[in-house]
């Protein structure tokens, strides 16, 4: 991509181009934000940093690139973390300058920043870049500072200190020297006092003098006093003015010696610069206005749904798909996200309520017209708590009689959530550009979204097939989690890991292995560094679906249990708690075998995470004694309906005994999945009612009188296959439950 660069003079924002270079982009032009008062050497201002400004217009000759300056002219007003558009606000000004750029650059597509650990810096640039259509890229963002720091003295970054204000740094002492000068003594400082080494506590500022990217000049400093604005015993504040500098040319040295060259070499790449007016102008974005899908009936025409919800009273699932559907799958899609936020609207909720949003879709080759329809419904500003967090997958729908956009959502009756939402290419963990998160914390779980082998800076599939995409999805999933102070090395309740039909047969098997050796010496290396429990035994469900966002090869969806100022220890239990009074519904009575068909993984009044593997041997032991009735499909994988019948019974009657066993109860469940093989040839309009009907049964038998209502309390989904491993994908049935204590 064509970039253009936001340079303070820092060495954050120099080494951020740099990496950009690296990573295959080209910066074309430079932008930087400047005092209304060329006097002035420092600003009250959040975001920028001004100190050293009056060098700053070098920046153009010594790299041959045009420069974009503003002066600063509004002030801090909008000072939460998440950035609206603020007539007056500093944030303003680089809209306008940025808006600038693109005006006389069109070809400019990303703005590069030297952000490493400001959320309030990164929010504000990545806001301006949504409104303007450009890409964000933080190369630096969340890199170790300590290793940052060395590589960029390693990679000839000569900066010097122009501002110190911290504990340990001196003005007198410190101003003006080099970091490579310095480099030992921050660290030392570290130490004593936990500073940050790269200054992003505002320890200290830095002003690039030279680096690679400086083709033509460097810059000297000449003559500078130090101004004192703080003599505080303990962190004196100072920073460096300088007086008097010039630029020292890199030309050629033997080249040089002719000295009627000089002018030909000093001339021949020099950027012009320009100043874009002071005048502020309105905050208006170059986005498309809201579209409003709320209608119950979309145009004109009374559409019917299949709705499914469970009855968790603090987070609850909806599950959403068109009955009557004639229209195309945009339209189908529109259609459900429509109803979605009517039906919240309802119920005195919004999009800022949604957690998780799981986009299930009949076909891959429709992903780029399925985001540009959900991100015309799910905006920014529907959601100021955070935009919810999602995974994409391509389903055998049509194939299984449903529609072909089939939404589920995860819904919080309050706001208290914790939202990651990186818009910007980094090294850190992929981007997410668009309405959908990172990860969603609320009430002590993590929601993480679906994470593909992306490499982070390129954006692109890691090569070497299945097995490298799954531990770079692993790595994202760290990093992820590490936002959190967590690991789904010790923090993982479920691994839902989706599975491409391309993946080979010993493909598989290498997905198993690597998995394990992973995720072990994750919790090895973890464990070591933080001084906690051993950590959960996760649950593993792997799903085979035809196919994964970019033709991926494996999807990782984790869900992570990281309740912060609990003394309760998380135990994951394979085994099974028998009741003391053994409940015997539909004939059913405990086996020693059905050990063998549930994982489940409880933290003792507070989560109950169960998977339920019926696969086909399992499934000839819960049918022995039923007659073989009518098939439902001729095909050669079709099952009699008489015994789907029963394995639905059964599926609800062993839930129902380790949800009993661990006292929880069937309204805690915020989620309750059934993934169902289309080789089964079993439509969800055969399946739904089989489900429902034992349901109806249970709470007549146990009278436990738990809701049941018209909309029924589970999802089908349908997929290629599903199990336990990665080679055993197999089962006749696949539960997935997850309960919290509301």
């Amino acid at each position: 991509m064509k970039v253009v660069a936001l340079v303070s003079g820092g060495k954050d924002s120099c080494y951020a181009m740099m990496k950009a270079i690296q990573y295959g982009h080209e910066i074309v032009a430079l932008a930087n934000l400047m005092p209304l008062d060329d006097s002035v050497d420092e600003l009250d201002s959040y975001m920028y940093q001004t100190v050293g400004h009056q060098i700053i217009v070098k920046y153009a000759e010594c790299m041959g690139l045009p420069l974009f300056r503003r002066r600063i002219q509004g002030s801090p007003r909008h000072q939460e973390l998440g950035y609206k558009a603020t007539q007056g606000d500093e944030v303003e000004d680089l809209f306008i300058l940025l808006r600038e750029v693109k005006r006389k650059i069109p070809s400019v597509t990303a703005v590069s920043s030297g952000a490493i650990a400001s959320d309030y810096q990164r929010l504000r640039v990545e806001s301006v870049c949504s409104r303007l259509g450009l890409v964000s890229l933080a190369y630096l963002w969340k890199q170790d500072q300590s290793l940052l720091l060395q590589e960029m003295i390693a990679n000839g970054i000569v900066a010097v200190t122009v501002k110190v204000a911290a504990m340990g740094l001196d003005p007198a002492k410190h101003l003006g020297k080099e970091l490579a000068f310095l480099n030992a003594y921050l660290h030392k400082l570290k130490e004593l006092y936990g500073i940050n080494v790269c200054g992003e506590g505002g320890e200290y500022e830095t002003l690039t003098l030279d680096c690679p990217l400086f083709s033509n000049a460097r810059i000297v400093l000449d003559e500078h006093q130090v101004v004192m604005h703080s003599s505080d015993a303990i962190a004196p504040v100072g920073i460096l003015h300088p007086l008097a500098f010039h630029l020292e040319n890199k030309a050629d040295l033997q080249y040089l010696k002719s000295q009627d060259n000089i002018h030909e070499i000093c001339t021949q790449k020099l950027g012009s610069v320009y100043e874009v007016p002071d005048s502020i102008e309105g905050c208006e974005a170059t986005t498309d206005k809201p579209v409003d899908y709320r209608a119950d009936t979309m145009d004109g025409i009374e559409h019917k749904f299949n709705i499914s919800r469970t009855n968790n009273k603090g987070t609850f699932s909806l599950n959403f798909w068109l009955q009557d559907s004639h229209n195309g799958f945009q339209e189908d899609l529109r259609i459900v996200l429509g109803k979605i936020e009517s039906q919240l609207l309802g119920l005195g909720f919004g999009w800022e309520n949604v957690l998780y949003i799981h986009l299930y879709i009949d076909d891959m080759n429709k992903f780029s017209e399925a985001n540009e329809t959900y991100v015309k419904c799910i905006r920014q500003e529907k959601c100021p708590f955070g935009v919810p967090s999602r995974s994409t997958v391509e389903l055998p729908l049509i194939e299984s009689g449903f529609s072909s956009a089939y939404i589920e959502v995860l819904v919080a009756n309050n706001k208290n959530k914790k939202v990651l939402h990186v818009q910007s290419i980094s090294c850190w963990a992929p981007s997410c550009i668009g309405p959908y998160s990172q990860a969603t914390l609320h009430e002590g779980i993590l929601y993480m979204a679906g994470q593909l082998g992306l490499d982070p800076p390129t954006m692109n599939l890691c090569q070497g097939g299945p097995g490298v995409e799954l531990e770079q999805a692993l790595k994202n999933s760290e990093a992820v989690a590490k936002c959190y102070n967590c690991s789904i090395s010790t923090s993982a309740i479920v691994f839902v890991i989706y599975c491409s039909k391309r993946i080979s047969s010993s493909d598989r098997l290498d997905i198993q292995e690597k998995q394990e050796i992973i995720l072990r010496q994750m919790r090895v290396s973890h464990l070591q560094e933080a001084d906690t429990y051993k950590g959960l035994d996760p649950l593993f469900l792997y799903v085979l679906v035809p196919d994964l966002p970019k033709r991926a090869c494996v999807e990782v969806k984790p869900i992570l249990f990281v309740e912060d100022g609990t003394d309760t220890v998380p135990e994951a239990i394979t085994g099974r708690s028998r009741s003391e009074t053994p409940l015997y519904y539909w004939g059913f009575k405990p086996e020693n075998w059905h050990d063998s068909c549930i994982q489940k993984c409880v933290v003792s009044g507070k989560i109950c995470a169960i998977i339920l593997y019926i696969t086909s041997e399992l499934a000839t032991k819960i049918c022995f004694d039923s007659q073989p009735a009518d098939n439902v499909n001729n095909g050669q994988c079709s099952l009699p309906k008489a015994y789907m019948e029963k394995i639905s019974k059964f599926c609800i009657y062993l839930l129902d005994k380790v949800i009993t066993d661990n006292d929880f109860a069937w309204e805690d469940i915020m989620s309750l999945r059934f993934y169902i093989p289309e080789s089964l040839q079993m439509s969800v309009q055969l399946l739904q009612p089989m489900f429902c009907n034992a349901l109806f049964e249970l709470s007549e038998m146990s009278q436990k009188r738990f809701k049941n209502g018209e909309e029924p309390i589970f999802n089908i989904v349908p997929v290629i296959g599903a199990g336990k491993s990665a080679s055993s994908m197999d089962d006749v049935v696949t539960c997935e439950l997850l309960a919290r204590k509301s």
